[in-house]
């Protein structure tokens, strides 16, 4: 069983910066794509990066794309998303996401990887609210 651990979440004004991390444990078998999602109040949960394990590929959403890099250090077992030049529209519940690496899942298949559904490990969340 993977358990995800994620912190870093605060108040912070607009044009600040951030960083999430996110702590995995428990036994993780082969290769993993590893993530993060976002939901505001009253909307769904948003695919914001992703990154794959074994070879770092990286990838994220239009709305972040310049200002986040998600990043990992494998020797911790630990994610990170970088989260630069913030605005209010940033403001959300930050969640750590992970999947098993497979030909059909997220980081290999786009819609997937934007798909919550899609992901079988979830951390507990972390609030990220930013202030105009």
């Amino acid at each position: 069983q993977v358990q995800l651990v994620d912190s870093g979440g605060e108040s912070v004004q607009a044009g600040g910066s951030l960083r999430l991390s996110c702590a995995a444990y428990g036994y993780m078998y082969g290769y993993y794509c590893m993530g993060w999602f976002r939901q505001a109040p009253g909307k769904d949960r948003e695919w914001v990066a992703a990154i794959e394990s074994d070879d770092g590929s990286t990838f994220y959403a239009d709305s972040v794309k310049g200002r986040f890099t998600i990043s990992q250090d494998n020797a911790k077992n630990t994610l990170y998303l970088q989260m630069n030049s913030l605005k209010p529209d940033d403001s959300a519940m930050y969640y750590c996401v992970a999947d098993p690496l497979m030909a059909d899942g997220p980081c290999a298949v786009p819609i997937a990887t934007m798909n919550p559904y899609e992901w079988n490990y979830w951390g507990q969340g972390t609030q990220v609210t930013v202030s105009s």
